[in-house]
C-alpha cells in the first residue's frame, strides 16, 4: 500500500545551479547530496515539512537521466511513492498489470530501496516505489 508521496524528482542539466534557485524557491538548503554510481547521477534533496524534491544531474551521457534531458529537456522526470513492503508493493501491482521497470528493489538515493514502474501504463508519468533502508 502506498503511504504518501516521498518525492518528486527534477531532472536538471546543472545541479550547482540548480540548487541555487531551490534555495531561493524554497528558503532552505539542501539536505543532502550523493551520487548514484549505478544509475549515473548525482542527488540533492530539498524538504519543507513533508514535502520532499529530488534534484537530478547526470554524470554520464548513458545514464538514464541524460537521455531524458536529451528527449525532454529539463523538468519533472518522476514521482516517488512510500510504501512500508518494496517486495510486496511490487508483487501487487505485477498482479494488478503494471510494467516494471525493476522487478527487484534496488539502493537508491537518501537511504532507500526503489523500484520504478514504466510509464507506458501509468499515464506517462514514471512512478518510482520507495522504502526506507533499516
Amino acid at each position: 500500500m502506498v503511504n504518501k508521496i516521498e518525492h518528486i524528482g527534477i531532472a536538471v542539466k546543472n545541479i550547482d545551479d540548480a540548487n541555487i534557485l531551490f534555495e531561493k524557491l524554497l528558503g532552505v538548503s539542501s539536505y543532502k547530496s550523493e551520487a548514484v554510481e549505478s544509475e549515473g547521477v548525482v542527488t540533492s534533496f530539498f524538504q519543507t515539512g513533508a514535502n520532499k524534491i529530488e534534484l537530478l544531474m547526470a554524470t554520464n551521457p548513458e545514464s538514464p537521466i541524460a537521455k531524458f534531458l536529451e528527449k525532454k529537456g529539463e523538468g519533472i522526470h518522476h514521482i516517488a511513492f512510500d510504501v512500508d513492503d518494496i517486495v510486496v508493493e511490487i508483487e501487487r501491482l505485477k498482479k494488478e498489470g503494471f510494467l516494471l521497470i525493476n522487478e527487484v528493489p534496488k539502493k537508491g538515493a537518501d537511504n532507500k530501496l526503489v523500484a520504478f514502474l514504466h510509464p507506458k501504463n501509468t499515464n506517462g508519468v514514471l512512478v518510482e516505489l520507495c522504502q526506507e533502508i533499516k
